[in-house]
């Protein structure tokens, strides 16, 4: 069996002046793509998820632009530009459809991906993200929007980009493209309805996306109903306990049996006992 630790493969699929990095780990099943948070890479995001990710089915893990072992380019990072990019990476990997597992700015990408390319996703898993500005408490964005070089110095994150980065003189570039990240105006409650990916949300109840906004979500998924008498809907919610925006990843052996439950689930729903 592969070893789920280590990458089968790493690669760079060229997308014009971008050059996006990824990994592929694991082998079997539907591929699970990764698409990691604003500042995060592969490492920083999924590092420890991705060895229980990867046991028994194939992981694909990509840096963003700017992120990671990907270079940066004059274009903003706007979820229309990364969203294009990893369509570019499947069909350059040949991949006709996807499992997607986003969080924050990768969790953006992939609802995206979702509502406009659905022929491209079996199953979404989106994290600590909202489908519409009004459900995100305003701190973290105003917090973003100010960040210095000289105020992340000696986090992982500082120190990972510049090890990693083929452009590493572009940090202060990459902090104010996050400060002013495109997400769009949001998605409405009929887009959002109308996905047709079996869809888990994901939050943490100290997180900077309200919880009554992640219920709002589910129940636009079909969710938030009594499951005893009309069976579990396709699409779930999970709260992960004591848990921020920042680390989202932390509570690793919760997060690996909750999104590869949802993701090896046989049907879209299960019947309850009145059904």
């Amino acid at each position: 069996m592969t070893d789920p630790t280590s990458p089968v493969a790493t690669g760079y699929a060229p997308l014009g002046d971008l050059e996006l990095y990824y990994e592929i780990h694991g082998d079997g099943g539907v591929p699970l793509v990764l698409l990691h948070g604003g500042l995060f890479n592969i490492d920083l995001q999924f590092g420890a998820v991705l060895p229980g990710l990867a046991a028994g089915r194939q992981v694909v893990a990509v840096d963003f632009q700017g992120h990671g072992r990907t270079n940066d380019i004059d274009r903003p990072l706007a979820t229309e530009f990364l969203a294009q990019d990893i369509v570019g990476l499947l069909d350059h990997l040949g991949l006709a459809e996807v499992d997607l597992f986003g969080f924050s700015v990768g969790g953006a990408v992939a609802l995206r991906l979702a509502v406009e390319h659905p022929e491209r996703v079996r199953r979404l898993v989106v994290s600590s993200i909202t489908f519409d500005p009004d459900g995100s408490r305003p701190e973290n964005a105003a917090a973003v929007g100010g960040m210095t070089v000289d105020m992340i110095a000696g986090s992982p994150m500082h120190a990972d980009y510049l090890a990693k980065s083929p452009n590493p003189e572009k940090l202060q570039d990459l902090l104010d493209k996050l400060g002013t990240f495109i997400t769009g105006p949001g998605w409405s409650d009929h887009d959002i309805e109308g996905i047709a990916a079996p869809t888990l949300i994901t939050v943490g109840d100290c997180d900077m996306v309200r919880l009554d906004h992640a219920v709002r979500f589910l129940q636009l998924r079909g969710g938030d109903v009594n499951g005893d008498f009309v069976g579990v809907p396709a699409s779930h919610l999970a709260v992960f306990p004591g848990t921020t925006h920042f680390n989202g990843m932390a509570r690793t052996g919760l997060v690996v049996d909750v999104v590869t439950t949802f993701l090896d689930a046989e049907s879209t729903s299960t019947a309850g006992m009145m059904g």
